[in-house]
């Protein structure tokens, strides 16, 4: 009796799952279908920014090779293409190459690229960060404290390898505008940090026992 049993409910298994396959064939066809498009929209896309990085790279290696300090105007053209390309590895490269070499002189410029990077470009953390302070560090000489201050914020406000080179920064900022109180503070933020740079904190030990 217990295998006449055993084969019924075999059975009402088998009927039920083709009952459950026939009233939901559509749902499950358009399921696969949507498996199927993701996987090729997936490897599809893969496989064109793997192309685009290398165009990218063949048209940054190919603006070092033909770079005429008497007529860079090629090379700043390109260059700032592959700033507006948005490549995580590339476009960082080209705007370090335009300001080593002394090809951007518009401020305003100059700081669209950085936030062009900043803000519009998929970079690891440490990578953004060393943006982030080198666009500070470009602005340090011109800008204002509140300018200068929102530019640094990012650093002074998170761990990471620059935080104490900006307060360094900022102190000396500062210093130079005979802000003393506000300088000393920086100075002193400094030397309470855990992981500041070695350097960075002698430094800031001598200023502070010389000129406070």
């Amino acid at each position: 009796m217990s295998e006449d049993t055993q084969i019924i409910s075999n059975e009402e298994k088998k009927a039920n799952l083709k009952s459950f396959f026939f009233n939901n064939k559509k749902s499950l066809l358009t399921s696969i279908i949507i498996i199927l498009l993701s996987l090729f929209a997936y490897f599809f896309y893969a496989d064109y920014k793997k192309d685009q990085n290398v165009k990218i790279s063949d048209q940054y290696n190919l603006a070092i090779i033909n770079y005429d300090k008497n007529n860079p105007n090629l090379s700043v053209s390109e260059m700032k293409s592959i700033i507006k390309a948005k490549d995580s590895t590339y476009s960082p490269l080209a705007l370090y190459f335009l300001l080593d070499n002394n090809l951007l002189v518009n401020k305003d410029e100059i700081n669209q690229y950085f936030d062009i990077l900043i803000n519009d470009v998929n970079l690891e953390k440490e990578t953004a960060n060393l943006i982030i302070f080198k666009k500070g560090l470009y602005n340090s000489g011109s800008a204002n404290e509140e300018e200068l201050l929102n530019i640094f914020n990012p650093l002074i406000n998170s761990e990471n390898l620059w935080r104490s080179h900006v307060l360094y920064i900022i102190a000396e900022y500062f210093f130079s505008k005979n802000e003393m109180k506000k300088s000393k503070e920086f100075f002193e933020k400094i030397l309470e940090l855990e992981n500041s740079n070695q350097q960075i904190r002698l430094e800031s030990q001598k200023r502070l026992q010389r000129d406070f």
